[in-house]
Order: C-alpha cells, then structure tokens, then sequence
C-alpha cells in the first residue's frame, strides 16, 4: 500500500483492520475505554496511529470479552477483504 498515509485515526484503522464492523462500533469501542496505544488508554476516537504502535484492544462483553494485542504495520487506505486486512497488523499475543 504505497499510497497509505504515514497516520491515521484510531477508529477508522480499526474498521479498515476488520475489528469493528462501523466507525461507529468504533467510536463506541475507543470511547468506552477498551482500547489502548502504547499501553496508554485513549478515549477519543480521532488519536492518530501509525505504524510501530502498539494497540491492546478488550473486544466483546462479559465472560465473551477477549484481549488482544497487536502491533500496527500499516495504516491502510480502503476497508478491504479480510486477507488485506490482515496486512495491517501483526498479533503479538495469541486472542484469549
């Protein structure tokens, strides 16, 4: 992806990387306090990322809700198929 920005914000790399079926679920993931970079919580959705950083994600609810930890490899410029997707990132910790 050559033309990929060198940042973007948070909740439209987490829609582009498949986590979050909306910028909206995104929105709500951010602001809800389930996501950090860099081991800092963020709790607004425009935070700028990039690759190098670190995301640690809870997804889901309740007994359901999973840890995620991944390192951004690039920021992406479309919402593409699940194969794209996975360029984005690499997993650090295996999802519980």
């Amino acid at each position: 992806m050559a033309d990929a920005p060198e940042r973007i914000r948070i909740d439209k790399w987490l829609w582009q990387a498949r986590f979050c079926k909306s910028r909206g679920l995104a929105q709500e993931l951010v602001q809800g306090g389930k996501a950090r970079v860099n081991g800092q919580r963020i709790d607004k959705p425009g935070r700028a990322i990039g690759p190098g950083d670190v995301l640690t994600l809870r997804l889901g609810k309740g007994e359901d809700a999973r840890i995620c930890v991944l390192r951004v490899l690039e920021c992406g410029t479309r919402r593409g198929p699940a194969v794209e997707a996975q360029t984005l990132y690499t997993l650090l910790e295996p999802e519980g």
